[in-house]
């Protein structure tokens, strides 16, 4: 009986002690490790169950091996719910939005109706084919935002502000925003990068990933921001975030606000949907908004250039 008892908890404790050895390991392993580490949020909630669990089989060093590896994949997660300090911005503000449209099924008057309430100066918007862009046309966007540059992947960008369209990776639109009252310009990217949906585009997603632009912190300073595929689970993002980025929702303490899949889906939500900012740039405001027709959630947020 002893030894089933043994067996039972460390069969219990063993995948949380797999599953923090492979979060802690940098690798973005394996097709399916990228699926699966995404949901290392929920993991961690469970975790705690494990050494409860070898407890009352009282074996006390499953019980502690559990405790360990639940207390490590829970302090991953603490920077994504408590604000950090703001850097000493003083330039002017820039609105931003980003939307996923999931191939032009959100409403283009919901879209609009959701720019006006967040005063959005630049829209990140992805999966917008051309008919549906027109639609978007038709209803007014361009007296928003005359400005706009469209990428490959039916990402299109829409700003307030003047830009200089540049030479920007696969899926995204990079430009230069002239933004009245700051002090220089500033680098905009509207991302949308590959999905690993099957095997086959493995290899893709690590590639979009990778070339995503690092920060510039002595530089131009530069936002990114959309459908990123990725989580901060993801050794790949975090690189890029570790370059000189800060994202906005961990800076505003909603770094486990799920923005996909939205609502009447039935396997639990990741934050996949991004806004990072240089890290000069101040985070003001940062919010989670319903699409109507999309399987994504709008993210936005309200920044103080340097």
């Amino acid at each position: 009986m002893g030894r089933w008892r043994t067996v039972l908890a460390w069969a219990l404790v063993a995948p949380f002690l797999m599953w923090t050895v492979l979060r802690l390991s940098g690798l973005d392993a394996g097709f399916r490790w990228i699926q699966l580490v995404s949901f290392t949020p929920y993991v961690a909630g469970a975790a705690f169950a494990a050494p409860v669990a070898a407890l009352l089989l009282r074996r006390r060093a499953a019980a502690v091996a559990g405790l360990a590896a639940a207390l490590v994949l829970g302090g991953l997660l603490v920077p994504r719910v408590l604000e950090e300090g703001q850097p000493a911005a003083k330039g002017p503000v820039l609105r931003v939005l980003s939307a996923n449209l999931r191939f032009g099924l959100t409403p283009p008057d919901r879209l609009l109706a959701l720019a006006r309430e967040t005063r959005a100066d630049v829209l990140s918007v992805q999966e917008l084919p051309p008919g549906t862009r027109q639609k978007l046309e038709e209803k007014g966007v361009l007296e928003l935002f005359p400005h706009t540059a469209n990428g490959t992947h039916d990402t299109t960008l829409y700003s307030r502000h003047p830009f200089q369209a540049g030479e920007a990776p696969s899926g995204a639109v990079r430009a230069t925003l002239d933004v009245p009252g700051a002090a220089q310009p500033v680098e905009f990217v509207a991302v949308h990068t590959c999905a690993p949906l099957h095997p086959g585009l493995g290899g893709c997603w690590r590639d979009s990933q990778s070339e995503l632009p690092a920060a510039t912190p002595q530089g131009t300073p530069r936002i990114l921001a959309g459908d990123f595929n990725a989580t901060l689970d993801h050794a790949s993002l975090r690189g890029v975030l570790s370059t000189g980025y800060r994202d906005a929702a961990e800076v505003r303490g909603s770094g486990l606000r799920a923005t996909w899949p939205a609502s009447g889906w039935s396997f639990p939500g990741i934050v996949i949907d991004h806004v990072f900012a240089d890290r000069r740039i101040a985070v003001l405001d940062y919010a989670v908004h319903d699409l109507p027709g999309s399987d994504h959630r709008a993210v936005s947020a309200e920044l103080r250039l340097p």
